[in-house]
């Protein structure tokens, strides 16, 4: 079973100031944080509880190659994806 993946838009614009800071640093690396990004989301489609809860009912995905961390919660048949953050955010003042 595929659960719906849902990217609130502001896990939507942390993914692409992500991409832009990476882009700036090398052209394609943007594009390839992307790709991590795509993956993961697969991943939790397929199995989001495979995580266990991490802080206040949030579960985490730590993303493969870029350190990031993707925030999301299950509900009903539905994984939100509700932020994307470096690892060495405070995720707690945004989350």
């Amino acid at each position: 079973m595929n659960w719906l993946v849902v990217i609130r838009p502001k896990a939507e614009q942390d993914l692409q100031e992500a991409k832009a800071w990476y882009e700036s640093q090398r052209s394609g690396l943007g594009k390839a944080l992307v790709v991590v990004f795509r993956e993961a989301i697969r991943y939790l489609a397929e199995a989001p509880e495979r995580q266990p809860v991490y802080y206040r009912g949030f579960r985490r995905l730590m993303t493969r190659r870029f350190p990031y961390k993707i925030f999301y919660l299950v509900e009903g048949n539905r994984v939100v994806v509700i932020r994307v953050l470096h690892s060495k955010r405070d995720h707690r003042r945004h989350l």
